[in-house]
């Protein structure tokens, strides 16, 4: 089936033969169907169906006027329906809108087809819900196929939008254009372009026209600034003549367009690419990716790239659905069939308010602004719909088609209220929210018929140009039980944070800073702070390092200590920021609220695009269906019969006490350093088996320095390394340059195990070595003469508690001593346990052995590991899993319970259980 195969049906008419015999859908099941309208009769066949979503073709293409009456003349029996009117030169097609779709642009759900195109996009439309012989999908699978047709076409769009952007922002950097008089033109143009091809004038492309007729180049930027003071002013106000090409614009308001812009002369490249962009149907391009789009033009290199890298919403989706979407759904489908209810619910979405304190281009605003705005039409539809259920009279039906609704909005734009620390994206989230707000109302006139004129501009969110933490939010917005936070604020660790930055979350937190605290934690007490007493909902995007690590109980314990408890999180996943040269990270998104909840959502990434969800009776603050309990540091362990680790040794020594492979053969030949070179082994050598020496000068003889020039050389490097460090105590460890910075070598045998290790491995690996091989500060040590402590190490279990409690570094997971180790819940164990243990223990090194020249890393590779290494640890698995008692054991969710529930009793929190 080609291409055109599809389009030649389409444009044949041959509607039964295109969905049945080549699209695979059943063969329809309804007569034909006669509808009344302003006296006229029309008649529609069924074509096609499949499981209750039935297509009708009318042959006649009335006014959209007309065919939204006929349309919900239709949906009266037959709730999902595609109607497609026709006539020998032109198609519309109507496609379902139900919730699964209500987000899609009107452009997008009333297609004009016309006959002979070849460049539609109906064909990738149909493509998206052709059905295999044997499928067997159910009608929502069908829709959301559907959908994702949609937003494929709605991004595909916006990465060609992106690139007229770059060319036009281009242009202006040739022109000696300033980056905030660029940004504040680019805006106003794309509010024109948009509003070009989204019926937001008439006529219809009134800026083209104006630019194509009214301009040249050479007096392009005096025609546009002219054209931006009468937008601004109000038609009364005006002193044009009846044929000046500026007299048909509408007075905009709203501020767009008020402030003084520099523009110096712009050159033919730039009105090129302007009038290219006006050819380019920006009324599918949703909003939410503007402040994208902005963003990626900026960057030569994102541009060089095409504009192919954005945000998509996804990820805003992932956090408003469970903070708020999901429930008001939920609530329409249970007042459904009851107008009072439905009613109430109205009332109820027109109290909401929501903040974004970190608004960035609105992204977040724009996406909740719409997803309400196409609950609040499907509430109001609903209505019409049972108001003609209880009226028999076909006039009284009609009557009740043209009923003007503009009025009945609740969920209106003055909202929705945003803090933003940069001009250009607070005036972008601006724009962005008047465009999605008059899609929202091309979608009401779809149903409808009518939508309110939103120009001039009256009704407009709240932007605030400010830093979200010195502005005071009570200011912007009073807090009530019916205000949502949300959004991404900024995160930046401790080793990237500025001074400035550090003192501002000094400030936030008071005598309650933790020095590992990441800078998006002053959002979370400025939150907390804001509501106070009075309960709400909140969530942000976060770093994963908030739930990770030693930070974890002083932020929580301040969410807890005020009332605050999980409603939802989405745990570890990737997530990549808007432009290219900032670094992917690993993200968290937390919603709390202070109200009860039953079920409480847990999201777990999969890879891809998918996620597992569960419900659970409580989520902790280490987004685990556990107790409410916080690890904090220990000085020594909290189970019996657990040695004590330290780290290795750190030499501080410039790097001229340690030797690299293509060192080492000068070292070995030359009789005098050859007598200290011993084994230097960090978590490298450790895990890969990787080779490093040390110069190891314990037992140095300070003639040995006379005597080679090599040492003297090496000796007098590590002395001016240590001279020029900014630590006093450093610069005093100059005078001994021979021995390393912090020894902690021991004089037995021990356990090294890495601080950092990959979290993919199912299992630690650790490994003994002989005090003749010096431990560097990378791995922890301890004495192990029985075997003991490997078992603990090697097992399931603590591993389960290291990926749990721990730290990281992106994903690896980071051992710590005093959080990860010395809090880890260890049972009580009898001699004869621990006899199994350690005999376990000695059989997974005896299975290592089977394999001499594999490293640790390819022996624990989770794609690679041996099976009889696997199987010696499961042994080993069931020796400690018997420790702890009853419980799920086959999953690391399980674990993760039976560990918390073992921790509160050995910290006395049994309250919490």
């Amino acid at each position: 089936m080609t291409d055109n195969r599809l389009l030649d049906l389409v444009d044949d008419r041959d509607f039964r033969v295109l969905f049945v015999e080549e699209l695979g859908w059943n063969n329809p099941d309804r007569p034909d169907l006669t509808v009344e309208v302003d006296d006229e009769t029309f008649t529609l066949q069924q074509v096609a169906g499949y499981k209750g979503l039935r297509i009708w073709h009318c042959p006649v293409l009335p006014p959209r006027k007309i065919q939204r009456q006929i349309d919900v003349l239709v949906g009266q029996d037959n709730q999902e329906r595609l109607v497609i009117f026709t006539n020998e030169q032109r198609q519309e097609w109507r496609w379902p809108r139900r919730a699964q779709l209500g987000s899609a642009n009107a452009k997008l759900l009333v297609h004009q087809h016309i006959v002979g195109d070849r460049s539609t996009h109906l064909t990738g439309r149909l493509q998206a819900i052709e059905l295999d012989f044997d499928e067997d999908l159910s009608l929502v699978a069908l829709l959301d196929k559907m959908r994702d047709a949609f937003d494929h076409e709605a991004e595909t769009a916006s990465v060609a939008a992106a690139r007229l952007m770059g060319a036009l922002y281009t242009e202006l950097e040739t022109c000696g254009v300033g980056e905030h008089d660029a940004t504040l033109l680019l805006a106003r143009l794309l509010f024109l372009l948009f509003g070009d091809d989204a019926d937001m004038w008439k006529p219809q492309g009134l800026f083209e026209k104006y630019l194509r007729e009214h301009t040249t180049a050479e007096t392009l930027h005096s025609d546009l600034l002219g054209l931006f003071e009468v937008l601004d002013t109000e038609e009364k106000n005006r002193t044009l003549t009846s044929d000046s090409p500026y007299d048909p614009f509408r007075y905009i308001n709203g501020g767009l367009f008020r402030d003084s812009l520099r523009l110096p002369p712009l050159n033919t490249g730039f009105r090129d690419a302007l009038i290219e962009a006006c050819e380019f149907d920006w009324s599918i391009i949703s909003p939410a990716v503007f402040g994208s789009m902005f963003q990626t033009v900026k960057s030569k290199e994102s541009r060089r790239r095409g504009g192919e890298h954005y945000t998509t919403e996804e990820n805003i989706l992932k956090t408003i659905r469970p903070l708020f979407l999901n429930e008001y759904r939920d609530k329409l489908e249970r007042s459904w069939d009851d107008k009072a209810q439905l009613t109430k619910l109205h009332n109820e979405l027109g109290r909401l308010r929501f903040l974004d304190p970190a608004c960035g281009c609105g992204n977040f605003l724009v996406v909740a602004y719409r997803e309400l705005r196409a609950l609040e039409l499907d509430i109001l539809k609903r209505r019409r719909d049972l108001d003609m259920t209880d009226v028999a009279s076909k006039k009284v039906k009609r009557a009740q088609l043209s009923l003007d609704v503009s009025g009945d909005i609740k969920v209106t734009l003055d909202h929705f209220y945003g803090i933003e620390i940069e001009e250009w994206p607070a005036r972008i989230a601006e724009t962005a929210m008047l465009l999605v707000d008059h899609l929202a109302n091309q979608q009401m006139a779809v149903e409808f018929g009518v939508a309110p004129d939103r120009l001039p501009i009256v009704i407009a969110p709240k932007v605030i140009h400010g830093n979200a933490l010195r502005e005071d939010w009570r200011a912007v917005l009073p807090p009530s039980e019916n205000v949502f936070i949300l959004g991404n604020p900024p995160f930046i660790g401790e080793r990237w944070r500025a001074k400035e930055l550090s003192d501002e979350l000094k400030s936030i937190w008071g005598q309650r800073m933790n020095a590992q605290f990441d800078y998006v934690t002053a959002w979370y007490k400025k939150t907390v702070d804001y509501f106070g007493e009075t309960p709400g909902s909140w969530a942000f995007v976060s770093t994963s390092s908030i739930v990770q690590g030693e930070p974890v109980a002083p932020l929580f314990s301040y969410i807890q200590e005020n009332g605050w408890r999980i409603k939802f999180a989405y745990k570890n996943f990737p997530w990549s920021s808007e432009t290219l040269d900032h670094a992917s990270v690993h993200c968290v998104i937390i919603g709390f609220t202070k109200n009860k909840v039953e079920n409480r959502m847990l999201f777990a990434y999969t890879g891809g695009r998918s996620y597992s969800e569960s419900y659970c009776k409580s989520i902790n603050a280490y987004l685990i269906d556990g107790p409410e309990v916080l690890v904090t540091k220990r000085s020594k362990p909290i189970a019996s019969g657990l040695t004590q680790l330290r780290k290795g040794s750190y030499p501080t020594d410039g790097g001229f006490l340690t030797i690299g492979p293509e060192e080492i053969d000068q070292f070995l030949e030359d009789p005098v350093t050859k007598k200290y070179v011993r084994r230097f082994v960090g978590s490298r050598e450790l895990l890969n088996g990787q080779q490093r020496w040390c110069l190891w000068l314990k037992e140095y003889d300070p003639v040995d320095a006379s005597r080679s020039e090599l040492l003297r050389a090496r000796l007098e490097g590590v002395r001016i390394s240590r001279l020029a460090s900014s630590k006093v105590a450093t610069q005093k460890k100059a005078q001994t340059p021979h021995l390393f910075d912090e020894d902690r070598q021991p004089d037995t045998p021990y356990l090294a195990i890495p601080v950092h290790s990959s979290s993919a491995r199912k299992f630690l690996p650790c490994e003994y070595f002989s005090p003749e091989v010096i431990c560097y500060a990378a791995n922890f040590i301890a004495p192990d003469p029985e075997g003991f402590l490997f078992g603990i190490i090697s097992s399931s279990m603590f591993i389960t508690w290291m990926r749990t409690v721990g730290g990281r570094i992106k994903s690896d997971l980071r051992l710590s001593n005093t959080l990860t180790y010395n809090t880890f819940p260890l049972p009580s164990v009898k001699a004869e346990e621990k006899a199994r243990i350690i005999e376990a223990g000695r059989g997974i090194i005896s299975t290592r052995g089977n394999y001499p020249g594999w490293s640790l890393a390819k022996m624990y590779d989770p794609s690679g590991m041996p099976e009889d290494l696997t199987e010696a640890h499961r042994t080993l698995d069931s020796e400690i899993d018997s420790l702890f008692g009853k419980g799920d054991f086959s999953t690391e969710t399980g674990r993760q319970t039976i560990l918390f529930h073992h921790y509160a009793k050995l910290t006395g929190q049994d309250d919490l259980l």
